[in-house]
């Protein structure tokens, strides 16, 4: 039966002439057994950082900066068309030439201005994706696919939150429709840029770092998909990053619900907000490794499946933990919206919240970089109840990191913070602050930055995960 698959391939995946052989061969694989297959693309690996670092560079006075990456841009991208392509035509290396040269002059322009608009950043930082969608829809054409690069700021309408977009789907499904399908119909293969998209004028916008994962999930939900498959070089969603973890194991299979809490927290193999479209229409994701394409990775689904009570552990680092107290708090209303009304004027996004029943301390956790302006407006806010002494102190954590025990069938589960507070005893670990939501998904704590690995493989021990996800169940 003829599916309809959106596949997704990471910097890694299309980070050279062989990785993109690599990724074409899973497109022509899955097109050859009769589905219907959209492509999005990464930059290769690295080029967005590059990109950024540029214009970073420029808006700091640096004029040489422009010449100098348009070159080294160029370079690597010739070297992939020519190890790709027989004769790599003006009509592939053309686009990619022209691109660069509207980079080094927007780039020369934040030199001799020397400011960098949140708009001219998501300009710059979207170019990698097109050029990785030009390579990899001519490699496929080469191989006597008809394939089309479509670049997604004709796509996806979002709105103008730039570095962060958020799509408006209603308006994207009409743009995806009226486009890609008729592309389908007649055996085309679209390979769509990543991370970008565009609001209702047209302005380029990205979807935050990462945000390729995302856009294949809004294609999915705007053609209605039969799956979404997320290529990157690892095995699937993991129990632990590996790096922490020697016996870290890929996950067979999830829920939107378990897969969104890993990404909260920190699990490096899918974008936070990629769950969100294939929720609602019920999408399959399937996370594959593009090196080892037999390996069955892993599948993310409506329901839970896993009978243990743990699915995975991991862990936010850099970031702070702020604090407000005072006994003379005990009681008095509305000190909680005042204290995350202040924190919101900023902008910034709170992690983590901890308050004890005593009600005479509330605290949460932020960024590293955000901690100190959280601090300062806070103590404006409260200014007068400090100098009252009803908030005795507001002060900041550094050098700490969230951990994050995430499972499905925790909820309900008696002893689950028993054995994980037991295991950290055994090794010593203090716990600095903790949180639980209602629907008991994960339980979150907070510990210093020196004993945050030896936390995460306390945990992975105490309850098997290696073991449990080697079977399967």
């Amino acid at each position: 039966m003829s599916k309809t698959i959106v596949m997704k391939f990471g910097g890694s995946s299309v980070a050279d002439a062989e990785a993109i052989r690599q990724a074409a061969a899973r497109v022509i694989e899955t097109v050859a057994a009769g589905h219907h297959v959209v492509v999005v693309v990464s930059a290769m690996r690295g080029v967005t950082d590059l990109l950024i670092g540029a214009a970073q560079r420029a808006a700091a006075g640096d004029a040489t900066v422009a010449q100098a990456t348009k070159q080294r841009l160029w370079e690597r991208h010739h070297a992939a068309a020519v190890a790709l392509l027989p004769e790599p035509s003006w009509s592939v290396l053309g686009p990619v030439e022209a691109e660069l040269s509207n980079f080094a002059n927007l780039t020369s322009a934040i030199a001799v201005l020397g400011e960098l608009t949140p708009r001219a950043l998501d300009l710059i930082a979207s170019l990698g994706e097109r050029f990785s969608a030009i390579l990899v829809a001519a490699y496929l054409r080469s191989q006597q696919w008809h394939a089309e690069a479509i670049m997604a700021d004709s796509l996806i309408v979002t709105d103008g939150q730039f570095g962060n977009a958020n799509p408006l789907l209603a308006a994207t499904t009409d743009k995806v429709q009226a486009a890609l399908q008729p592309l389908l119909a007649d055996g085309v293969v679209p390979v769509v840029t990543g991370f970008m998209g565009a609001t209702e004028e047209g302005v380029v916008t990205t979807l935050g770092r990462g945000g390729s994962d995302f856009t294949a999930a809004i294609l999915g939900y705007g053609l209605d998909a039969d799956e979404i498959w997320i290529w990157s070089d690892v095995d699937g969603v993991l129990t632990a990053d590996p790096r922490t973890v020697a016996d870290a194991h890929p996950i067979r299979q999830l829920s939107y619900r378990e897969a969104a809490e890993l990404a909260h927290f920190g699990a490096k193999v899918l974008h936070p907000k990629t769950v969100r479209p294939a929720v609602e229409k019920r999408i399959p994701i399937r996370m594959l490794n593009t090196f080892n394409p037999s390996y069955g990775g892993t599948c993310i689904t409506h329901e839970a499946v896993s009978r243990h009570d743990v699915t995975g552990v991991t862990a936010i680092p850099n970031v702070a933990q702020v604090t407000v107290e005072g006994r003379g708090m005990l009681g008095v209303p509305g000190v909680a919206a005042r204290v995350f009304g202040a924190v919101a004027t900023l902008g910034t996004s709170v992690l983590m919240i901890s308050q004890g029943s005593s009600e005479q301390s509330i605290c949460f956790v932020v960024r590293e970089e955000e901690a100190e302006a959280v601090r300062r407006a806070l103590c404006d806010s409260f200014e007068r109840e400090m100098a009252r002494g009803i908030i005795e102190r507001i002060f900041v954590e550094d050098d700490v990191v969230i951990i994050a025990v995430v499972g499905a069938a925790m909820r309900h589960t008696p002893g689950i913070a028993g054995r994980l507070f037991t295991a950290l005893g055994k090794e010593q670990i203090n716990v600095i602050s903790i949180a639980q939501g209602s629907s008991e998904y994960n339980l979150s704590l907070v510990v210093s930055a020196a004993e945050a690995d030896g936390a995460v493989r306390a945990i992975h021990d105490a309850f098997h995960l290696e073991r449990k996800n080697r079977e399967g169940t």
